[in-house]
């Protein structure tokens, strides 16, 4: 099983330049490939394979002697990070494949072997830079893959290692009505549970909006280019990456909760992209950043043998009775409660939806009749 391993690295001055060569070069070279493939479909027809482009950067160091100084294995990471590119623009239709800015606060390069690391004195040795002080938090056991070193916009840098611990994944748990919890997602509620509980929204932005538009106002005023100019865009990064460390703290603990509780999690596909147009809800809804809790707790639950059970985003959750399954379509977004003029029970609106996203999902699954 593949894990990876996130740490903050500490490298002195002539590390720190040695991890801009490799940016610089890795960043050049993805630069390089990128134009050799579009040059190459648009005069031949047909793209340039990664094999062919990984040959030519040899004859390429001979024109650019600054290329031999950094780990050529990490040049080569780059036409494969291109290839990957690729492979999503015509699988998963991601976006065709940008070019590199150098003005781009966060970096990378990866290195995919002769990598170590010491968990007693706390340092990982890199090719072409030797042993960099790391912060290894965490220890693990298995073989070691690829390592990427990143440059945040808050000027910090890390190091994420991929390790394959020998481990199969293990076997999907059975789970039944009892072993099933559904979750509906809000913006008042971040998450509610059809066992009636509510887990309230932290709003990380909108409690440091005022301060981060105050950052933003500073950084407006500053003259381009001079160092106060930096220090201001580096205030502005660094409150966005507190922001963030909040909200992803937030959803891993939740995440982890909602895995070890349960057998199976049944969740409404939504269509995030489509509801970001509101622009009344945007910002709300960025902030919550439901697919980012969504994505945790798939992973999570491949790795504990849990199960994600997903219904179509058109099942009208909201406005159906959970106990005799009236269909109410006058219920509008400002109504929070409801009662069902068929049977008269009481609903809150976002406790019976939970209650229906599970009670959908286990019906697909042969598990429950409605």
């Amino acid at each position: 099983m593949l894990r990876a391993y996130k740490y903050r690295m500490y490298p002195d001055k002539n590390q720190i330049e040695m991890f801009h060569k490799h940016f610089g070069a890795c960043r050049y070279i993805y630069n390089w490939a990128l134009e050799n493939k579009m040059k190459s479909y648009e005069q031949e027809g047909k793209s340039i394979s990664r094999f062919e482009l990984n040959g030519k950067i040899r004859m390429l160091k001979k024109e650019f002697e600054w290329l031999k100084e950094v780990n050529s294995q990490s040049l080569q990471g780059a036409t494969l990070n291109l290839d990957n590119a690729f492979t999503k623009f015509f699988r998963e239709k991601k976006g065709f494949p940008k070019f590199k800015s150098k003005k781009n606060p966060v970096q990378s390069f990866s290195v995919p072997q002769h990598h170590q690391i010491d968990f007693e004195k706390n340092k990982v040795k890199l090719p072409k830079i030797g042993w960099v002080k790391t912060k290894l938090h965490r220890n693990f056991e298995g073989d070691l893959k690829t390592a990427t070193v990143s440059k945040t916009s808050s000027g910090k840098y890390f190091i994420s290692i991929l390790v394959d611990d020998g481990k199969e994944l293990p076997d999907k748990q059975v789970f039944d009505i009892d072993t099933t919890i559904g979750v509906d997602v809000g913006i008042k509620d971040f998450a509610i549970m059809s066992n009636g509980e509510k887990i309230e929204n932290p709003k990380h932005l909108k409690n440091s909006i005022k301060r981060l538009n105050v950052l933003q106002q500073r950084l407006s005023r500053k003259k381009k280019g001079s160092a106060n100019r930096q220090k201001a865009k580096l205030a502005v990064a660094k409150l966005h990456e507190k922001i963030s460390n909040q909200r992803n703290d937030f959803q891993h603990k939740l995440t982890s909760r909602l895995i070890s509780e349960n057998q199976a999690i049944a969740l409404e596909t939504l269509n995030v992209s489509g509801m970001l147009k509101n622009h009344c809800l945007a910002q709300s809804i960025s902030d919550v950043s439901w697919s980012s809790f969504v994505t945790k707790l798939e992973y999570k639950a491949e790795w504990h043998g849990k199960s994600i059970l997903r219904i179509g985003q058109f099942e009208p959750s909201t406005k159906i009775c959970n106990v005799c399954g009236y269909h109410n379509k006058k219920i509008t977004l400002a109504e929070r409660q409801w009662q069902c003029p068929d049977c008269g029970a009481s609903h809150d609106r976002d406790v019976n939806a939970a209650i229906n996203i599970k009670k959908f999902a286990l019906n697909k699954q042969n598990l429950i009749g409605i």
